[in-house]
């Protein structure tokens, strides 16, 4: 009987030490990790044999070695059962062979650029994968997920506005149907999987959702607390691409070390009414007027921020956050209380582009509050992805079969 129980243990120890694959961030010498797919949205999800892009600087522009390695994961982020010779065809743990100096910059770096699927490597299977960037010690530098799909089923649906009375006016709920003619689901609710994404950020994304009811070939998801999400404001925006010229958001440039923009002091944005402001929801875009090749050309420039305090942020920490970070919490982006300006202010040094952002408030429990600067409206235009995975009895890993795609711009009631 104890031999019994050994073999067991030892048979499902991968599953009990699965760990969940989160995105590592890079040290502070790499900067601007562009990662996307056939679309300018910066978070890559691709029809299984689509491109993959992924570029980045190194800002101590040594020429350093890099590697890259694929790991497929399951619904929950933990690495699948599979080989890698199931979900791979070649082999990784390549050097990254395509790179450049910058050229002609005061801030000089180096541009990395990787392509998959390239000659070394093509993935074979859909579902959730990470990509790890190593160095040539062998040290994790960052980590970026990416989602690959099939069209198998399709999906549709529509942002209402939420009809909980708590937060009528600040709330979003997302509400879909998935059609399954032509693809064979006999149990929808143990083969069929959700992830709702507002804007592509993981960690609010919403699991675990089972359809309400069944519709001929249809599979209904017509919630509204469990499918609902705080609309939040627009985000900041700023453009640097052409270095010597202020803009409606900087009002000075000034020419030192590197190029330095100073924005408008940012207002507290809680209490006022919405405006609608376009957006990108949280992206950037690298682009500069100095040069034609931005990967190389595009200079690094220090932008500075700052907000005034508020009785509402008190003591507590305050982060400029966007997709240009990863929105990751850490010291680089963690703004400073000046007592002469009465302002939190910051500076961190950005590529030239353009860039959304938003401040963001960790209170004293360490969780973050990222609306609590700039508040939340039922009316702010927001991007959701539906993400269907599927899974049949006896298989080793959880498939991704369709997707949709829903802005709330043209909210509903």
């Amino acid at each position: 009987m104890k031999i019994k129980q050994s073999i067991l243990l030892l048979f499902f120890s991968p599953l009990l030490f699965s760990q969940v694959m989160i995105e590592i961030e890079p040290p502070e010498n790499i900067k601007t990790i562009i990662f996307k797919g056939e679309t300018q949205d910066q978070f890559p999800i691709v029809r299984l044999g689509e491109a993959i892009n992924l570029t980045f600087d190194d800002l101590s522009a040594s020429e350093q070695d890099y590697y890259y390695k694929i790991v497929h994961c399951d619904y929950d982020w933990t690495p699948s059962q599979l080989l890698k010779s199931q979900f791979l065809d070649g082999i990784d743990n390549q050097r990254i062979i395509d790179y450049e100096n910058s050229y002609t910059t005061l801030q000089p770096y180096s541009n990395y650029r990787l392509t998959i699927p390239n000659n070394e490597v093509r993935l074979k299977v859909t579902g959730n994968y990470v990509l790890e960037i190593y160095n040539s010690y062998g040290d994790l530098q960052f980590s970026r997920r990416f989602v690959v799909y099939k069209d198998a089923v399709s999906v549709g649906g529509t942002a209402k506005r939420a009809r909980d009375f708590d937060f009528l006016n600040e709330k979003q709920s997302v509400q879909f149907t998935i059609n399954t003619a032509g693809f064979r689901v006999v149990n929808p609710k143990s083969e069929i999987k959700i992830a709702l994404l507002q804007n592509y950020y993981w960690p609010s994304a919403i699991y675990n959702i089972k359809p309400q009811f069944t519709l001929g070939q249809e599979l209904v998801y017509k919630y509204d607390k469990e499918t609902s999400f705080f609309g939040g404001n627009e985000f900041l925006n700023f453009d640097t691409k052409d270095l010597r010229v202020a803009t409606f958001a900087i009002s000075k440039v000034e020419l030192l070390d590197l190029y330095h923009h100073i924005l408008f002091t940012n207002d507290f944005r809680n209490d006022r009414p919405y405006t609608y402001f376009p957006d990108i929801n949280g992206d950037f875009e690298v682009r500069t007027m100095q040069g034609d090749d931005v990967d190389r050309e595009a200079e690094y420039t220090i932008v500075h921020f700052s907000l005034p305090y508020s009785p509402q942020i008190g003591l507590n920490n305050v982060y400029v956050l966007g997709k240009f970070n990863n929105y990751a919490i850490a010291e680089e982006n963690k703004m400073q209380y000046n007592e002469a300006s009465g302002n939190f202010e910051l500076t961190y040094p950005f590529k030239q582009g353009f860039y959304n952002y938003k401040y963001v408030v960790e209170n004293e429990d360490g969780t973050l509050d990222f609306n609590l600067v700039s508040g939340d409206f039922h009316f702010t235009e927001n991007n959701y992805t539906i993400l269907v995975y599927y899974r049949d009895f006896g298989d080793l890993y959880d498939s991704i079969i369709g997707i949709g795609s829903i802005n709330s711009r043209t909210i509903t009631n």
